[in-house]
């Protein structure tokens, strides 16, 4: 196979305790009663968040009303109680379907302070500045790369238990890392949990991606194949094996099949940190939703979504081209009149909401214009067995 050439125009490689804040939308007003003056005004709910809750927190439409207007409520009322409340303070939280705040306070005298706002009084044996103070000593501790700190999976401050949360799978080396912090030990408990957090990415048509951690190419669709997740790009972007990272330098996967010359394509494997979502980068970082990818005919619009140069658009001008390359013929590509310049290979067209291929190659440029072809999707589909990931 010839060298593949990852520069140049001719072929556009490019391989180169909170609250939650309510509620700024009109929708179903919240079920407080407007006689009662310990509610205060109604709260105004997004339609689409009460159908999310009676959904996800198994609640009548009219709870989920009386919850959110009493969480509000809890909230507004908290600062004041943390304020008279000084030192003594232990945190807030609200449990049950209704929201009832409850207050915590290591001065047993402080409850009638609370109960009189209306709130549940707990007396507690810690401060909240108390925990806050072990959780940093934590936090500390794991910057400077303490002695067995990826034992631990998570920590926190948890009010409504008055302790310092550490999860880990290995309780022993939690230990260690708690003992090697120097937070106080009172108020530090290590319990027992298997859950292992990992950042999670979106893949979305037109981002940058790295190979080999320098060239860099982009993105073009989001597929499936089975239960292994990835994505669809040009193959003069990459050889089978070479690794991957994404937009933010992050490790991302490798190259499972690539075609170059005769064709201009190839897959991308990722690795479980990255979710395939049904998108490409449209102008202004939106989002523009991928259906399908039904064929548009020649004349048909058609837009871009490229790392170096973004969102462009223009007409589709045939269908069935041959191009020759200095590496090379590549057969079957679309031509239009779309420009592109190195960065943007491997980047999604999209006519509508029908994916249509990823860019292979060209001439010109964004300020004078150009000419554009891009390897349809389908056959890319097609040649690796892969599901097009779609709205």
């Amino acid at each position: 196979m010839p060298r593949r050439r990852r520069h140049g125009l001719d072929l556009i490689a490019g391989c180169t305790l909170a609250i939650a804040t309510l509620f700024l939308s009109t929708g179903t007003p919240a079920a407080a009663d407007p006689g009662d003056p310990t509610h205060g005004p109604r709260r105004e709910i997004p339609p689409g968040m009460l159908a999310a809750m009676q959904r996800d927190l198994g609640l009548t439409a009219d709870e989920a009303k009386t919850r959110i207007n009493n969480e509000y409520q809890a909230g507004a009322a908290e600062p004041g109680l943390r304020k008279s409340l000084g030192g003594s303070y232990g945190g807030a939280w609200v449990s049950g379907n209704t929201a009832e705040l409850t207050v915590a306070t290591t001065d047993r005298g402080q409850r009638g302070t609370i109960t009189a706002s209306g709130a549940q009084a707990a007396v507690v044996d810690h401060t909240l500045r108390e925990l806050t103070s072990a959780k940093e000593a934590l936090d500390q501790a794991a910057e400077q790369r303490a002695p067995a700190v990826d034992a631990a999976s998570a920590w926190y401050v948890d009010v409504k238990s008055n302790s310092v949360v550490v999860q880990a799978a290995n309780t022993a080396g939690a230990m260690d890392f708690v003992a090697a912090s120097g937070a106080d030990r009172a108020v530090v408990r290590v319990v027992q949990s298997a859950e292992r957090p990992r950042p999670l990415y979106d893949l979305r048509g037109g981002d940058a991606y790295y190979i080999n951690s320098s060239a860099r190419c982009s993105v073009g669709f989001s597929v499936t194949q089975g239960d292994r997740n990835g994505f669809v790009t040009a193959g003069h972007c990459g050889d089978p094996g070479d690794t991957t990272t994404g937009y933010n330098r992050v490790a991302q996967g490798s190259f499972q099949g690539s075609t170059f010359p005769g064709n201009d394509y190839a897959w991308v494997e990722t690795n479980n940190n990255w979710t395939p979502q049904p998108w490409v980068v449209g102008a202004d970082n939106t989002n523009v939703v991928v259906s399908g990818s039904q064929q548009a005919p020649v004349g048909s619009s058609v837009c871009r979504s490229g790392s170096t140069t973004g969102w462009h658009c223009g007409t589709i001008l045939q269908h069935n081209t041959s191009v020759r390359y200095t590496e090379g013929t590549v057969n079957g590509v679309s031509r239009t009149n779309v420009c592109a310049e190195p960065g943007d290979s491997g980047g999604p067209y999209i006519s509508g909401s029908e994916g249509q291929g990823v860019l292979s190659g060209g001439s010109g440029d964004c300020t004078r214009g150009g000419t554009t072809y891009y390897q349809p999707v389908n056959p890319i589909l097609a040649a690796y067995n892969l599901t097009l990931t779609t709205d």
